[in-house]
């Protein structure tokens, strides 16, 4: 095998790209600033136990497993920030008020998330603490809209739907409960004949599989809140989740907006409320993934009400056109004190000047086009184009 060969679902990032995402990680945790939201960096690997703070979910199956040669204990290379911040906000700064939190950081999956993705993620995102509200869920949508548009993405659509309601049609019925996961696949397939036959098989109530036939159908605009109104149980956990999904559509006014209220993802072990994605044109999958995941701090003592979002700096800076390089000046080499000076007053004016070692010779960059050089002229240094 040849020794600059990467892994499979592993890349390297070359110049202009790097600087790219760079520079939307400063843009993004700037702008999250402005929010009122504070920077934690937790390590890229802890215990396992840790790690897996929610148990059941296909996260933990991403994880990878390492031992810790000084404990001998089993650690984790996360491969999400979410249940770290959780355990900062509830075991290391324990406020009893709303917290506000924002983090980035490289994360690693054992196992791509699917036949188009990275192993490796430059994950980025932001979390509220604190707040049971719909207000909280608008803040991060807010936020989240307002990352891809610094980012450049031209129409974006906001896709919501609520676990809860599958969840709720589920428990509800004593055979049906213990197979949660498999129907929570099941709906997100929008597998009609495999719910139907799981439902005669272990011999669920006729009512509950119709309704889950029926959430099924449930997507399409926001028209969708009026027909789940009839098509689903007038239960007070259905009407509370329908009115918060209404509260949030008329909160975000002149958005595209669409609802599926079957696309539970893998909310099943793991968000308690709202669920959001954001999609656009040039991505295969969805740029942003957030939601509501109250409780998720319980394992580290103190659960709390939360909610947030997440997204890959890598995914999104490669759905954007291609980086475009930058101007850059060229000087000779020298250590003459003009020279010197020149060099320095352009580079403090954010200019890009490379100065050219002896003996080198011209050559490609990725990053930088060289459209301008330092020239001696008389006993001035001036800058001219090439």
């Amino acid at each position: 095998m040849s020794n600059w060969l990467l892994p499979e679902s592993l890349a390297d990032i070359l110049p202009a790209e790097a600087r790219r995402i760079e520079e939307l990680r400063r843009n993004l945790l700037d702008l999250y600033r402005t929010y009122g939201f504070e920077l934690v960096a937790p390590p890229l690997v802890e215990y396992l136990e840790s790690l897996q703070a929610v148990s059941g979910t296909d996260l933990n199956l991403r994880t990878t497993k390492v031992i810790d040669q000084i404990s001998g204990r089993t650690m984790g290379v996360r491969a999400d920030m979410t249940p770290q911040v959780a355990r900062i906000d509830a075991h290391l700064l324990n406020r009893e008020g709303l917290t506000r939190l924002c983090y980035c950081g490289s994360v690693l999956h054992a196992r791509p998330a699917g036949l188009l993705s990275d192993r490796e993620l430059l994950q980025i995102g932001a979390e509220i603490f604190g707040h049971a509200g719909v207000e909280s869920d608008i803040e991060v949508i807010d936020l989240a809209l307002e990352s891809v548009a610094r980012a450049g993405v031209q129409a974006p659509r906001l896709d919501l739907n609520y676990p809860g309601i599958g969840r709720f049609l589920i428990e509800r019925d004593p055979v049906l409960k213990e197979y949660g996961p498999a129907v929570f696949e099941l709906l997100n397939a929008k597998d009609i004949p495999g719910l139907r036959e799981l439902g005669k098989r272990i011999g669920c109530l006729p009512e509950t599989t119709q309704y889950l036939l029926d959430l099924m159908s449930l997507y399409g605009g926001v028209e969708v809140l009026d027909k789940a109104r009839t098509a689903l149980p007038d239960a007070v956990e259905i009407r509370e989740a329908l009115h918060s999904l209404r509260t949030l559509v008329d909160a975000l006014p002149g958005q595209d907006i669409t609802i599926d209220l079957a696309d539970i993802g893998s909310g099943y072990g793991y968000h308690s409320g709202l669920v959001f994605s954001v999609y656009a044109e040039g991505w295969h999958d969805a740029l942003v993934r957030g939601g509501r995941f109250d409780g998720i701090g319980r394992m580290y003592g103190r659960a709390r009400a939360a909610t947030g979002f997440s997204l890959d700096l890598r995914k999104l800076s490669a759905g954007l056109s291609p980086a475009e390089a930058i101007f850059a000046i060229r000087a000779p080499w020298g250590q003459q004190e003009a020279l010197r000076a020149a060099i320095h007053e352009l580079r403090q004016a954010g200019e890009v000047v490379i100065q050219m070692l002896p003996g080198q010779a011209e050559h490609s960059l990725d990053e930088f086009v060289i459209n301008r050089e330092l020239r001696l002229e008389g006993d001035q240094w001036q800058l001219r184009a090439i």
